[in-house]
């Protein structure tokens, strides 16, 4: 019998309707994601006078939620290897969507910190999974774009969470914020109805005329024969060890990786808790300090887009040390006194350079590995990074009750930028000398966004 490679199918399709559905739920899908990340930094100036709450263990109170996403990343990642992609993201999407709702209800510091790892193990669980199914149906020539605009809406979630908490923080209290996040589980129908499942999935389990009915849609202008098996020839059985990501020359690849998700993230977590407390501690008000939070990740936004874009027609690599080193940079000025437009200039490029960085890594990682284990790099770059994200808020609080003056605040969290640039700088420098271990991890390299 006659045998097709699906990727050859995918990586070859013109962009379609169904692409652009796919990049749309799953961008829907991170935007409340990205609200639920975002919204402790927005409440905590609120929360930490009602509660009386020492920078300290407010520090440690926003570390729970990340806590909750270390795991869930090291959960969910290998788990949609085995029930599917499809059904770990809406499982991850009622999980934290349920989670941060209750938190509303919430009396006590301990009570609010249980709802917020619940809540973390959805959010850590969501963002492995959506990218990975962006990441197989996207075109090859535009898969840094397309999974950059995706999830941009991560982005879009903190601009929505800073935009609401400006109106109402001061009208109905930090109660309602986490009241709203009920609101888009109306959309779950729509999500069951309408999200792909991966089409690896749907080989692994023998569903072959499920996946031709996915690939109908990819490339509605190639039909395919019904005499052909549809086969993919670096798919193999559910579940992968962790070991396999340090296999055929993947060991530079996997640490370097890691290391640079844990300093990334825990600069994104860092502002994105305390950006709108050491503004308000410089003397600005409750609104302005969040205006600095909604313009943070509308450079996010901006960051992503970008630079997927730059990464479709450039080395990925490559334009990832480049925003690493221009939010170490601007990070490290946001402390010293700025005029006001100036301020929030160097505000939005060190969320391009952060938040938009952090979903470039992804798309990195998600190009890094074979398809077969992608789910599971993906979850343990996403896990080990959330130990970063960890450090980012208590690094906060403990900066803050040592009364160090603005600018060593924002210098210490510029360090983690450097790191990370060099460590993406060695990555680069490695795969660039050998090129039979970059072979291995990517078996098809594209020229651009060849590793």
């Amino acid at each position: 019998m006659k045998t097709l490679e699906v990727n050859q199918i995918i990586d070859n399709a013109r962009f379609t309707r169904f692409h652009w559905m796919v990049m749309c739920l799953c961008g829907l899908l991170l935007i409340f994601d990205g609200y639920d990340l975002f919204i402790y930094g927005a409440v905590l100036p609120v929360l930490m006078k009602e509660w009386g709450l020492t920078p300290v263990q407010a520090g440690a109170l926003g570390s729970y939620a990340l806590f909750g996403m270390m795991f869930g990343a090291f959960v969910f990642g290998p788990l949609a290897d085995r029930i599917g992609r499809k059904k770990g993201v809406a499982l991850s999407f009622v999980l934290f969507s349920v989670a941060t709702f209750l938190c509303g209800f919430a009396t006590s510091p301990t009570e609010f910190g249980i709802y917020r790892f619940i809540a973390g193990l959805g959010c850590g669980g969501l963002m492995p999974n959506a990218v990975a199914l962006m990441n197989e149906y996207a075109p090859k020539r535009a898969r840094s774009t397309l999974v950059a605009i995706m999830f941009s809406g991560y982005s879009l979630g903190g601009v929505l969470c800073a935009g609401l908490g400006i109106y109402m923080l001061p009208r109905y209290g930090w109660q309602s914020m986490f009241f709203a996040s009920a609101v888009p589980l109306v959309l779950l129908p729509l999500i069951l109805w309408k999200l792909p499942e991966s089409v690896g999935f749907l080989l692994r389990m023998g569903q072959e005329a499920k996946a031709r009915e996915m690939l109908g849609k990819v490339a509605p202008y190639a039909p395919l024969p019904a005499g052909v098996q549809l086969v993919q020839h670096d798919a193999k059985g559910a579940g992968v060890p962790l070991l396999d990501l340090f296999k055929q020359g993947r060991t530079v690849g996997t640490l370097m990786i890691w290391l640079s998700f844990f300093c990334c993230l825990l600069m994104v977590y860092a502002l994105g808790s305390w950006l709108p407390k050491l503004m308000a501690n410089a003397g600005y008000s409750l609104g302005s300090s969040l205006s600095f939070l909604l313009m943070l990740n509308f450079g996010g936004v901006v960051g992503a887009i970008l630079g997927g874009w730059l990464g479709d027609r450039f080395s990925l690599p490559k334009v990832v040390a480049v925003f690493f080193t221009l939010g170490t940079v601007s990070i490290a000025l946001l402390g010293f006194n700025s005029p006001m437009p100036l301020l929030y200039l160097l505000i939005a490029i060190a969320g391009a350079t952060t938040i938009g960085t952090q979903i470039l890594l992804y798309a990195n990682t998600a190009q890094f590995y074979p398809l077969s284990m992608r789910s599971t790099g993906l979850g343990w770059a996403s896990g080990v990074g959330r130990t970063g994200a960890i450090v980012g808020p208590l690094l906060g609080g403990s900066l803050i009750a040592a009364a160090l003056p603005l600018k060593m605040n924002f210098l210490v969290f510029a360090v983690p930028g450097l790191v990370a640039a060099l460590a993406i700088g060695f990555f680069i420098l490695w795969y660039g000398r050998t090129p039979a271990n970059a072979n291995a991890v990517a078996p098809a390299p594209q020229p651009a966004t060849s590793l």
